[in-house]
């Protein structure tokens, strides 16, 4: 529980504040996506941005934490022989 905290959380935080600077220069209503304009409201567009975000940036908190891990626990055989 406590490397899903370590993950989320800061995450949460980090995506809060890219959105808030992606929506500050965007507006979205002028977005576009494959060459079409987006016709969401702007609530639904603010909430799949955010969502995108914090996917990003629980990947990146993710992939720190995989690559934290001491050498003995990556190399410890998975089976024993």
């Amino acid at each position: 529980m406590r490397k899903w905290i370590l993950v989320l959380w800061p995450s949460f935080l980090v995506a809060a504040l890219a959105e808030a600077i992606f929506f500050t220069v965007i507006d979205p209503q002028e977005l576009y996506l494959f060459g079409q304009p987006v016709y969401y409201s702007p609530l639904t567009t603010y909430s799949i941005g955010f969502l995108g975000f914090w996917l990003v940036c629980a990947a990146s908190s993710l992939t720190t934490i995989f690559l934290q891990r001491p050498a003995q626990e990556l190399n410890r055989p998975s089976h024993p022989h």
